[in-house]
């Protein structure tokens, strides 16, 4: 299994095709999707496909800016996010910076959800994320 991968700059096209897919599909609006953030800095490229490869599932996906990874885990809430982000640190052994973000409940839009993002990655894991401000 592995999750597919798609450009950095169409992230925000992605969220807002999963807000789409979600609006439609989940009228009780639960926590339809979870943007999972990993920092994959001190981690080699090769490692970090293998990760990819046996830890996803089909239907994740993947968009990563340099070594920031941004996972879109859809029908997935942050208890089931929390669980890949395991998976990752228990792959890498080591512990990851990362930061979870769940829609609806934690942003109503692509937009709010990549400043939220930012601002909560710059808090919690202090990384700057303000390449995020150029997506469309």
């Amino acid at each position: 299994m592995a999750g597919i991968h798609f450009q950095f700059g169409d992230f925000k096209q992605l969220l807002r095709l999963n807000i789409g897919i979600a609006d439609r599909l989940d009228e009780n609006r639960a926590e339809s999707f979870t943007v999972l953030y990993c920092d994959f800095s001190e981690i080699e490229d090769e490692t970090i496909n293998r990760a990819l490869k046996k830890i996803l599932r089909t239907s994740d996906t993947i968009a990563n800016y340099k070594k920031d990874y941004f996972f879109v885990l859809p029908y997935t809430d942050k208890y089931g996010a929390d669980i890949v982000k395991k998976l990752f640190d228990k792959f890498f052994k080591k512990f990851l910076n990362t930061f979870l973000i769940s829609y609806p409940a934690d942003g109503e839009s692509a937009e709010e959800i990549t400043e939220i993002l930012q601002t909560s990655v710059k808090r919690f894991c202090k990384r700057d994320l303000d390449y995020l401000d150029v997506l469309k």
